[in-house]
């Protein structure tokens, strides 16, 4: 399992508009020190004072999409949820230039390894991953081109950003100007050279997987929310044998495995509590999850040596934890 999850202080420096409804924040170390080192596709935890509507702390998680190799600040940037759990509103209507606030040590699970040709696809505040990932792609020399998709003009983010990379390998696709974005036809001149990164709402994820089904091209991508799951309903209970605390729990239906273990006072770090940021990966000594996060490729559900136990599950009677 993860390690203890590292915080270390930052003050605001800039706040800054990035399109409606997006705000462009900027964090520089609180003691004037550096931050901890990133690559593209990276993502932090922002732990902010108080807590949510759903009562639990505002531990939210958000791709850094400034420039890697200055550490120095940490950019990103956070378009306001109506629907969220308070996060994004905190952000956009309590924080102010000079405030501190800890962020963790940056996770990645959604590198960028430039390939013979990259084809990245943003949607909305997408982008933010995707950015950096086009400037390493650019400074690199690769052949890539970059697609960010909105609404309309006004939600079409860090457009500043966007002018500073070559037009030619970019295009704006806007909804009400030239309707959805034809993705077929896209992408069905697509050959086995090629990746696909991708980052934005779910239904444009969930077109991409489903047109990568049998297609020679290669699909990465990132969630900022999770994937449609199992109806609770479709839960089953089963036993979880936790080796290191000596204990042997009971899970419910009705319950998730991290509540609990949490109820048992096994301390297990977690965060989004949706499978997307990869907290509370904890490693399988036996059994067989039932993966339902957004964080572990397929491979790596293949081999089921590791589980996000926020939301996965067991398969059969009985999983064994190193926890």
């Amino acid at each position: 399992m993860m390690g203890a999850t590292q915080h270390i202080a930052a003050r605001v420096a800039r706040l800054e508009a990035a399109g409606d409804g997006i705000l462009r924040l900027v964090l520089v170390p609180a003691g004037g020190e550096c931050f901890p080192a990133w690559e593209p596709g990276a993502h932090v935890d922002l732990i902010l004072p108080g807590t949510g509507r759903d009562g639990e702390p505002l531990i939210r998680q958000y791709s850094l999409c400034g420039d890697p190799a200055d550490l120095t600040e940490y950019r990103f940037g956070i378009l306001r949820e109506p629907d969220g759990r308070g996060g994004s509103a905190w952000i956009h209507d309590r924080l102010q230039v000079g405030d501190e606030i800890a962020v963790s040590a940056p996770r990645n699970h959604f590198p960028f390894t430039p390939g013979e040709k990259t084809l990245f696809i943003a949607g909305g505040i997408g982008i933010t991953p995707v950015l950096p990932m086009a400037h390493r792609a650019q400074a690199e020399g690769r052949d890539w081109q970059l697609i960010v998709a909105a609404r309309n003009r006004g939600r079409l983010p860090f457009l500043a950003e966007l002018a500073a990379l070559p037009q030619d390998r970019i295009r704006c696709h806007c909804d009400d100007e030239a309707g959805m974005l034809d993705l077929p036809k896209l992408l069905s001149f697509l050959g086995a050279q090629t990746t696909v990164y991708s980052c934005g709402p779910g239904p444009l994820l969930d077109a991409l997987q489903k047109l990568n089904e049998g297609a020679p091209w290669q699909l990465r991508i990132e969630r900022f929310s999770a994937a449609p799951q199992a109806p609770a309903s479709a839960n089953r209970p089963f036993d979880v044998i936790c080796r290191a605390s000596g204990k042997r729990l009971h899970v419910p239906a009705d319950m998730s495995l991290l509540q609990v273990l949490r109820q048992a006072g096994i301390k297990v770090e977690s965060s989004c509590r949706d499978g997307v940021c990869g907290t509370c990966e904890t490693r399988v000594l036996a059994g067989t999850p039932d993966h339902r996060d957004s964080v572990l490729s397929a491979e790596e559900r293949e081999e089921g040596d590791y589980m996000m136990v926020c939301v996965s599950r067991a398969c059969g009677d009985v999983l064994e934890l190193d926890i």
